[in-house]
């Protein structure tokens, strides 16, 4: 899609198959979407589980759910302890409609990450590896990058996740809010991304890694770009040897960056 203006913030994302896939002509299990309800901006990405026979429909469902039950959340300033509440309800009936629609069927399986985009703060709800970077403030003239906790591994010894279709997925969804005006950008990606994306320490990621985020928000720092160029520009990016040389997974990155007004 050609990035496009929603309310204070113009968005791109873009997904695309990984090398495994594209070898062994499976389509793209991941998924992303956006939407603005007044003066709440969405932005939505979910992976499909790969071993799971229809998790491509379930990351598409997951990402429509979301867009349009987190858009319901208030606009207005909210308190910590509200805003976890209102995101864990939000999640819920998105959980609640996806089993509706899927029959409650692993097949489906998907990881979901989300962010609200709000006046006068930012709401991240997360079940499974996807994650987050704001970019918020300056330090030495340089502008500073920050990774939102992600939810807690399944296991200290595991690299497994958990799906929206897990039993224990509302115990292991995990929720922030972010009230800094500073925030001028965002983005959101699934774990094909995470070794480019993040700085790691044992195993573990600790830090954006702000060289990635920097170049990838550059173009719509810019300003408005030409339809089908930016899409052309991302995927090349994400389909590139190095990318594909970290993880040979899907890919999806969401982008977005403040064109006026405080979050």
């Amino acid at each position: 899609m050609a990035a496009r203006t929603n309310g204070s913030w113009r968005v791109h994302g873009l997904s695309v198959e990984g090398y495994r896939h594209r070898r062994d002509n499976v389509p793209c299990q991941d998924a992303w979407s956006c939407a603005t309800h007044g003066s709440v901006t969405v932005l939505a990405v979910a992976d499909g589980a790969g071993s799971r026979p229809r998790s491509d429909e379930g990351s598409r469902l997951a990402v429509d759910l979301a867009v349009e039950h987190f858009g319901r959340l208030p606009a207005s300033e909210v308190d910590g302890p509200f805003a976890h509440r209102v995101l864990r309800q939000a999640f819920l009936r998105v959980a609640d409609d996806f089993a509706d629609s899927t029959g409650g069927s692993a097949d489906f399986a998907t990881t979901l990450t989300v962010v609200v985009l709000a006046p006068g703060w930012l709401g991240h709800c997360s079940v499974g590896d996807g994650f987050v970077v704001l970019r918020a403030g300056t330090e030495d003239g340089e502008r500073q990058f920050h990774l939102l906790p992600q939810p807690d591994a399944v296991s200290e010894y595991s690299n497994e996740t958990v799906f929206l279709t897990s039993p224990d997925a509302a115990r292991r969804m995990r929720t922030d809010c972010v009230r800094d005006e500073g925030v001028d950008a965002v983005l959101l990606s699934t774990d094909g991304l995470a070794q480019a994306a993040l700085s790691w320490s044992g195993g573990v990621p600790q830090t954006a890694n702000e060289s990635f985020a920097a170049a990838v928000l550059r173009s719509l720092d810019a300003g408005a770009v030409e339809a089908g160029s930016e899409d052309e520009k991302l995927a090349a990016l994400l389909r590139s040897d190095r990318l594909t040389a970290l993880n040979g997974d899907d890919k999806t990155l969401l982008r977005a960056v403040r064109v006026g007004g405080g979050v």
